[in-house]
């Protein structure tokens, strides 16, 4: 069936490109015999040139290349046309073959009128597009009136493929304000060319001499270096300081591959840019056959990681959501965007607490999830120091309740967040999470745990999220300092949420396969450990003052509960690698079923009392290797 828009205009364009087959096939005829044609080749040339542009018409239609606006024509529509000429170009020599054996008819004759079929309707098209359209080139398009908007001279970085498309969009959108004086690219081979007439001048590292010399001004730099790693993007950054410009770049390689390089997706360059390994890499996939169709709770769902798991699981198609959250308002906050700002509707929100026993039975025997993660916990270490019954409550015993409920209710796997700080605690907080891990992986035995797959997802910190100090160091810088650092040697590793999410759904994933859910604890390669002193001074340049200058550094000393590094292994667990290769597993200790009952029984008497040292003692006692601190509170 052919699809051919049946509009006034296309008819038109059918016209058109009738009239400029006629004339190409007679410049063929006239090129073969240099403007003279005997008088059999004409009589050839009048007996046969209907059909042949009736054949290119039937081709062009078939081949669908009337559904495009002429006005934006681009390779892809070029590459249409020749397909199509061609086709006609074969039908109509065949034809001649078969009939006639080519008997008194040129071939070349056919080989030019192809050459100048595709000429002419490829010309046409791309005329109209220099004439209406956007253009293709620097000065070619509609030209912004001088004085219709402020022009922002900007240096790129990167001629690459995310490069090539920012000129062009900047090219085809003048209004946008914005004009390449030049790009600056490390391959030296690239040096001296043009990209889209805009030339690439010299190294990364030439771009201050360049500015110094007033070889060229700018006011900005653009970063079209999406794959750049957390070190070169440093190094990028540095440069630009140097040279006192102001920096934007194009967000990730995922946005890239999303088609969302343009001046609209140029963000200021964020701290996470500069960390020091490459971004996670997820298998969809794999993960969308874990959630895909089923029914997904997510504690915790208010909060940092829950939100944003609960945005990234809309992907992959869960038959429905259940949110579940302590806080009204944060409960409120996440169910509103996920119907509003994300149509999705599948959602129930469940507002209460994991703490009350009887509560969590009723929940999930009453909406019955088959997917379970558990992201609900405090995390804030100098407040559970102050605290520890709370950490007790809700990383503890809510941990044993969600475990419990889940048991027949047909929980297909269950999935605990956990931390870095639980690696040799020192804290409440970290010593609870470690506690947290040896419970789930008490339940791993077929008859505690009735079939369900149980693992664990240990990480660092999480820029942004609540508590983090990204946020803090940020408000400090606002008001002018001092940025408060604890301790000059404190390091910390960090990621992102996204990435910690991401890392959360990719570990339920491989938990669920044939060999997992068995109580491993998962581990994302987060490379090397960030200095928070070095991070504070990055934070301040991004935001365009100078360290110990402009912005004071204040090194106030180890909070109750931290330590100078964290880690993610303690020693003696066995860490090997996963079927994803961005992931680690550590197999889950032999624990046998109800070896703990007594232990939280205690835990629980300590907490409703409130009695601080208690707590800490039977943390020591379920965990080692756990180093109390001092109480604070001095009970």
């Amino acid at each position: 069936m052919l699809r051919f828009p049946v509009h006034r205009t296309a008819w038109l364009l059918l016209g058109v490109d009738g009239l400029l087959a006629l004339a190409a096939h007679l410049l063929a005829y006239l090129a073969r015999f240099e403007g003279v044609p005997p008088l059999a080749q004409w009589e050839n040339f009048l007996a046969w040139v209907t059909w042949a542009v009736g054949i290119k018409l039937a081709c062009m239609v078939v081949l669908d290349c009337y559904r495009g606006m002429w006005r934006y024509t681009s390779l892809p529509d070029v590459l249409r046309i020749a397909r199509a000429v061609t086709l006609a170009s074969l039908v109509m020599m065949s034809i001649l073959l078969v009939t006639q054996r080519f008997q008194g008819f040129s071939r070349s004759v056919f080989l030019l009128d192809w050459l100048f079929t595709v000429l002419a309707f490829a010309g046409v098209r791309l005329g109209i597009r220099l004439w209406k359209g956007p253009g293709i080139g620097p000065g070619i398009g509609k030209a912004v009136p001088a004085g219709d908007l402020p022009v922002r001279e900007c240096v790129l970085l990167g001629a690459g493929e995310a490069g090539e498309k920012l000129v062009r969009d900047i090219l085809s959108t003048p209004h946008a304000g914005v004009r390449i004086a030049g790009i600056f690219d490390d391959d030296a081979t690239k040096h001296g060319k043009t990209l889209h007439g805009v030339p690439v001048l010299d190294g990364i590292e030439a771009l201050p001499q360049w500015l110094t010399t007033r070889r060229m001004t700018a006011q900005e730099a653009l970063i079209a270096m999406p794959s750049a790693t957390g070190p070169a993007m440093r190094r990028i950054v540095r440069v630009c300081e140097a040279a006192r410009l102001p920096c934007r770049t194009i967000p990730s390689l995922r946005e890239l591959a999303q088609g969302r390089v343009s001046v609209k997706a140029l963000r200021d360059v964020d701290y996470r840019d500069l960390l020091p390994r490459e971004e996670a890499r997820p298998d969809p996939e794999g993960i969308r056959q874990a959630v895909a169709g089923k029914r997904v709770l997510v504690t915790g769902a208010g909060g940092s990681i829950g939100s944003e798991l609960c945005r990234q699981l809309l992907a992959f198609e869960p038959a429905e959501l259940q949110l579940l959250d302590m806080s009204e308002s944060a409960l409120y906050a996440i169910q509103m965007e996920l119907a509003y700002d994300r149509q999705f509707r599948r959602q129930t929100p469940l507002l209460g607490s994991l703490a009350d026993a009887a509560w969590t039975r009723w929940a999930l025997q009453m909406h019955r999830p088959q997917v379970v993660f558990h992201a609900a916990a405090y995390k804030h270490v100098p407040m559970l120091e102050l605290h520890p019954w709370q950490a007790v409550t809700n990383n503890v015993l809510a941990m044993g309740h969600l475990l419990e409920a889940a048991r027949g209710c047909g929980v297909e796997s269950l999935l605990l967040v956990s931390t870095d700080k639980a690696v040799r605690p020192t804290s409440v907080m970290g010593a609870s999470k470690r506690l947290a891990e040896r419970l789930l992986q008490s339940q791993c035995s077929p008859a505690a745990g009735a079939g369900m797959r149980l693992m664990a997802v240990r990480f660092g910190n999480v820029l942004g999220s609540s508590g983090s100090v990204i946020p803090l160091f940020r408000a400090q810088i606002e008001r002018g300092g001092p940025v408060t650092v604890t301790h000059p040697e404190v390091v910390r590793y960090f990621m992102t949420v996204e990435e910690a999410c991401l890392l959360i759904l990719q570990a339920g994933a491989l938990g669920q396969a044939r060999d997992g859910g068995a109580g491993e604890i998962y581990l994302l390669k987060m490379g090397r450990p960030v200095n928070i002193a070095q991070m504070a001074e990055d934070l301040i340049r991004l935001s365009g003052r100078e360290p110990g200058r402009d912005v004071a550094i204040e090194f106030i000393g180890l909070r109750p509960g931290e330590k100078l590094y964290e880690e993610l292994v303690t020693e003696g667990e066995g860490v090997v690698p996963s079927a994803h290769e961005q992931l680690m597993v550590l197999k889950g200790e032999a624990c046998a079923p109800g070896s703990m009952d007594a232990l939280l029984a205690a835990l629980a008497e300590a907490a409703a009392v409130r009695d601080g040292q208690r707590i800490r003692d039977l943390l020591r006692q379920a965990v080692p290797e756990y180093q109390p601190q001092p109480d604070p509170t001095g009970a």
